[in-house]
């Protein structure tokens, strides 16, 4: 029992803390100092350690994984929309100039 809840607590406290960051980055529509790769990495790293406990029946594990993919997904979206926004006023400046 105690195992258990550590393991929920633990998740609960990395997706918590990975949240604000997607947040903080959506509300911020910032590109600098954010890794690309961190999402990709995440996505990669969550996908294989949510297959890997599926076959081991570890449940908190799995559930924890699965969401840190849909974290990793809705952070390289914004990723992208910041990017692209940044693109744009980046050329909208360059054409005013």
């Amino acid at each position: 029992m105690v195992t258990t809840w550590i393991g929920w607590t633990s998740s609960v406290i990395l997706l918590l803390t990975l949240s604000r960051q997607v947040y903080t980055q959506w509300k911020s529509e910032q590109v600098e100092g954010v890794s690309r790769w961190l999402f990709i990495g995440q996505l990669t790293a969550s996908c294989g350690f949510a297959a890997y406990s599926l076959m081991l029946h570890n449940w908190v594990f799995f559930s924890t994984n699965v969401a840190l993919v849909l974290t990793a997904v809705m952070g390289e979206f914004i990723y992208l929309r910041n990017r692209r926004r940044a693109q744009r006023a980046k050329h909208g400046a360059n054409n005013n100039a």
